[in-house]
């Protein structure tokens, strides 16, 4: 299970829109008041780690869940941190940890075929597995519009995405996300059904600028995700 706790909140999930070009939005930013105003290159960044998700693209879209390490789980998580009811979040990079050797990488600004059923964002996956051979070191390989492929574990990619971004732990000894200020540029940092490891958790805490609970309650990765993003929206509840 993740350690992020928090309040399940549903949302309704629309066609995708992700196939047609739209240009950028400029995203909110929070100020020292609560207030919104625009700010260039605000970016909310997800790291999912899944530890027995496959390496290779030698898995059936028909059994992601029993025969793909719960790829499902992943890709729950990637559609609950794009999809809004009738469009996707541009300002979104969602980095999914494939056994500690590979990151798939999906860019919101970039994304032209993600659709919000999880077979679908599995066959994006298992495409990006398909070019591994062509990730050479820590250079990416991409293999459809916004998605990418890295050589690079769970450290390296939790390094890269941690320099400009404010990293979030989420735990249920954190402090209440209600008396934390939204973040510029956060990073939250999830895990699939089981819990971080040991070495997993330790640089996750020396990482960390925050650590703060969702709630009362343990979630699954992908409810943390809405429950993280209505948080934002709202600035820190404060805004609708």
């Amino acid at each position: 299970m993740t350690c992020a706790v928090g309040v399940i909140r549903v949302v309704a999930v629309g066609p995708a829109l992700s196939s047609r070009a739209v240009g950028p939005r400029v995203p909110a930013r929070v100020n020292s008041d609560k207030t919104l105003t625009r700010r260039v290159g605000f970016m909310r960044q997800f790291i999912v780690i899944g530890h027995d998700a496959p390496t290779t693209p030698d898995f059936s879209l028909d059994d992601i869940a029993g025969g793909a390490g719960r790829l499902d789980v992943l890709c729950r998580c990637v559609n609950s941190a794009f999809f809004l009811s009738h469009d996707i979040r541009e300002d979104v990079r969602v980095h999914l940890v494939l056994g500690d050797e590979y990151t798939v990488r999906f860019e919101g600004s970039e994304l032209r075929r993600l659709n919000p059923d999880e077979r679908s964002t599995a066959a994006l996956i298992r495409k990006a597995l398909e070019k591994r051979e062509e990730a050479i070191g820590h250079m990416p390989a991409e293999s459809s519009p916004g998605v990418s492929i890295r050589r690079m574990g769970f450290e390296t990619t939790l390094e890269e995405a941690a320099r400009d971004a404010t990293v979030v732990e989420l735990h249920e000894d954190g402090d209440p996300v209600v008396q934390v200020e939204p973040p510029e540029n956060p990073l939250f940092v999830l895990s699939d059904h089981h819990d971080f490891t040991d070495e997993e958790a330790e640089l996750l805490a020396a990482a960390a600028d925050e650590r703060v609970r969702l709630g009362p309650e343990i979630l699954h990765a992908d409810h943390s995700i809405t429950v993280a993003h209505n948080y934002l929206d709202t600035a820190g509840y404060s805004r609708y």
